[in-house]
Parts: structure tokens; sequence; C-alpha cells
């Protein structure tokens, strides 16, 4: 595309110094050049590297998702990829298995909790995997002395959703995350083999007791220490 650029530039810049009169019947017509956009498969190589670089902690801070990548978030989490991703912790369980374990007790295995042990998929979901949808408000017909101020259509746009970390909190306060099948097991073998576990979380020290009963309720028993932010 840059080529192309200096392609034009170079042929308006030859046409501006000569000294031939301009006949703008010798150009090609459309004068204007459209573009097209990014595509699809484009944008899907891009988010697949935003993804990867968030997933090796290679990128700086970042409070909400690429623009372009909102459909990819969606697709990924609830497609088969992420089930495949989750399919590690199989590899995981071999390794475990290879491990010849000292005699004093000391082998210890390190699980982190949330999207490690927990999924948070279902408060995700009810986000919208970080997209909001933007309603037109407008005032209803029919409406009489009530709040006739409400969405009404089809939403007409998308917003990215900056993380909150208080609708989070709350999220975690019902002890509801489910467990992810393949770190169970996982969870299961380790600990089979004679392993210690250890569980840590950036979870704050207020929220352990809710952490605890999540991870009960979900079928993770007997770790040896639970350690919060």
């Amino acid at each position: 595309m840059n080529s192309l650029r200096i392609f034009l530039l170079f042929a308006l810049f030859s046409i501006s110094l000569s000294h031939e009169p301009f006949n703008s019947h010798l150009l090609p017509r459309p004068l204007i050049l459209e573009y097209p956009q990014e595509s699809s498969e484009e944008i899907q190589l891009e988010c697949t590297s935003w993804r990867f670089g968030v997933e090796a902690n290679n990128l700086g801070p970042w409070k909400t998702i690429p623009v372009a990548c909102a459909e990819y978030v969606k697709d990924y989490m609830t497609g088969r990829a992420y089930e495949i991703d989750l399919g590690v912790a199989n590899e995981a369980a071999i390794y475990a298995r290879s491990v010849e374990l000292s005699a004093d007790g000391n082998d210890v295995w390190v699980f982190d909790v949330d999207e490690t042990l927990l999924s948070n998929l279902p408060y995700y979901a009810e986000h919208g995997y970080g997209i909001v949808s933007l309603w037109k408000v407008e005032t209803c017909p029919w409406c009489h002395g009530c709040n006739c101020e409400m969405p009404v259509g089809q939403a007409w746009g998308q917003a990215l959703e900056v993380f909150d970390e208080m609708e989070f909190a709350k999220w975690v306060e019902k002890a509801m995350a489910p467990a992810i099948g393949s770190s169970l097991k996982l969870y299961e073998v380790v600990q089979s083999l004679g392993f210690k576990t250890f569980l840590l979380t950036g979870r704050s020290e207020n929220q352990r007791s809710v952490t605890v009963e999540n991870l009960i309720n979900a079928g993770f028993q007997n770790w040896d220490k639970l350690i919060l932010r």
C-alpha cells in the first residue's frame, strides 16, 4: 500500500513539472482511489497476536480490549479454541507423573485461582465480554406520568467496557464461579501423587471466606495453603 501511495505521488509530481499542457483525459479514472477495509483475516491475526501478548504478560497495563477485537474475544472464550487451550492441563498431568518426589514431603504444586481453577466466564458473559451495547433513548408516546425514557428499538452501537473492580467484587461475593474441568482433574492428580497444593490468588484477604466457599463448592478440597493478596 505504501508503494502505491509513492507511485501516485510520483505520477502527480511528474505531471506538475511537465511543460506539456495538462490533459485530464490522459489519466485513468476514477482519480479517487478507494482502499479496501481491513479484512477479517487480518483482524483475526492482529487479535490473536494481542491475545498471546496478554497471556505472556508482554503488554503494558491495558484497561479495555482493542476495539477491533471485541467479537474475537467473545468467539474465543465461547468457542472450541479456548477449550483446546485449557487442555494443556493434560500435559501438566503427564509431567507431574514423571516427577520423582523427595521423601521430605516438600514437593509443592502451585495453582492460581481465577481463570485457572475457577472460571469467571459467567461474569464476563453477563458483561458482554468487554462490550456494552448503546441504546437510543426515546420518549414512549404511550407512556403517561411514568418514567418515559427507556431503551427502545435496536442497539445502535457498541462501546468497550472498562474492567470494574467493584462489579467483579460483587461477583466474587456470590461464590458461584464454576470449576474449570481440566484443572480440577489436574488438581486431583497432583494430590494423589503426593504433592502439596498451594493456591495463589490476587483476591484480597477480606475475600478469603467466600473464596474458600467457592473452591469447595466447585470440588477443590484439602489444599495445604491459600495465599491471598
